[in-house]
């Protein structure tokens, strides 16, 4: 009862403020002012506002939104874990076969005692290049245009 009150308050001064506001000539603004505050009432005549109150006023209801929250956080942490984990374990273990698979091969090469670089890394680049392969190139260019 005392929401029904309270929204028919708010709907009533929100109109009141969209007359003043289609009085000053501003038609446009009077008629969102008027729109905004049709919807308390609005509500409270279609029953949410009812429905509203009876969910917040509810443990049972609160508990419900407890669990609901939970099990999302479950399903986050476990999207989380495979994402870093690197998927399911169906999708781990065919990685770890594949991987089995290419060692097996370089562990069977008879090794001569060198210090080989991993694959992983890439090999290191020349600091900078000369300038005369600089300008080669750049020569190259002009010879081709006919410069």
């Amino acid at each position: 009862m005392i929401a029904e009150t309270v929204a028919s308050a708010v709907s009533a001064a929100g109109l009141g403020i969209a007359a003043i506001t289609a009085y000053r000539k501003r038609f446009l603004s009077a008629t969102r002012i008027a729109a905004y505050s049709l919807v308390p009432v609005g509500l409270v005549m279609t029953g949410v506002v009812g429905w509203v109150s009876d969910i917040v006023f509810k443990p049972s209801v609160w508990l419900g939104f407890g669990v609901l929250g939970v099990a999302w956080l479950l399903f986050a942490t476990t999207r989380a874990v495979e994402r870093r984990g690197g998927g399911t374990r169906k999708e781990r273990k065919a990685a770890e076969a594949a991987q089995r698979q290419a060692v097996a091969p370089a562990a069977s090469a008879p090794s001569l005692g060198a210090a080989t670089r991993p694959a992983a890394q890439p090999a290191p680049r020349a600091k900078a290049a000369a300038p005369a392969d600089d300008f080669d190139d750049i020569e190259a260019i002009l010879k081709k245009h006919g410069i």
